[in-house]
C-alpha cells in the first residue's frame, strides 16, 4: 500500500474529525479495483478501493480529489446514515466544507481500453454481422445454439474476428 494513500485517507479523517468534533472509524483501505472506476466507497463493510493504475498515472490529483471523495462518503454515511443519496446535499457539504473540494462526481482520468476479439457469427439474411464475445463463442463451441431474429435460422462462425 503506497504511503502515500494512506496518509491522505488519514489526513481527510482527522480534517472531518476536527470539522465535525468527533471521531471516526477509520476503513480498511485497499489497492484492488480495476477498471474505469477510481475508488469506491464500501459503506457497511467500511472499506476503501481505489485503482491503482489510475492512482499511479494521476497521482497528484487522484490522492487531492478521489481520496476525499471517497472518504467524504464513509462519513457522511456514519454522520447521517443509509438514506442519504450518494452525491446528495450531505456528501457534498463534506466536499465543499470539510475538504474545500469541488463536489466532483466524476473522474476525467484517461482510461486506457484494453482492445476486444469479435468472433463474427453470420445467417442468410442480408448484411447480418453478428460480433460474438470470446465468452459467447465459447459457449457455441460448447453446444449452445443462437438464432437470428429475422429468419430464425441458427448463427454460424463465419471465420472471421475483428478486435475492436
Amino acid at each position: 500500500m503506497p504511503e502515500q494513500l494512506n496518509t491522505r485517507v488519514e489526513d481527510c479523517y482527522q480534517l472531518a474529525e476536527s470539522f465535525f468534533k468527533r471521531s471516526f472509524k477509520r476503513p480498511v483501505v485497499s489497492l484492488k479495483l480495476r477498471g474505469q472506476k477510481a475508488g469506491v466507497a464500501h459503506l457497511h463493510e467500511n472499506l476503501l478501493r481505489f485503482n491503482p493504475q489510475l492512482y499511479r498515472e494521476n497521482t497528484e490529483h487522484f490522492l487531492k480529489q478521489t481520496v476525499a471523495h471517497e472518504v467524504a462518503h464513509l462519513i457522511a454515511h456514519q454522520l447521517f446514515g443509509d438514506r442519504i443519496q450518494p452525491h446528495g446535499e450531505e456528501w457534498q457539504l463534506i466536499m465543499r466544507g470539510v475538504y474545500e473540494l469541488p463536489p466532483d462526481r466524476c473522474h476525467t482520468y484517461e482510461i486506457k481500453r484494453r482492445s476486444v476479439t469479435r468472433y463474427i457469427y453470420k445467417c442468410p439474411c442480408p448484411d447480418s454481422d453478428f460480433p460474438f464475445t470470446a465468452q459467447r463463442h465459447g459457449l457455441v463451441g460448447k453446444g449452445r445454439r443462437y438464432f437470428c431474429r429475422r429468419c430464425r435460422t441458427t448463427l454460424v462462425f463465419s471465420g472471421e474476428m475483428r478486435v475492436e
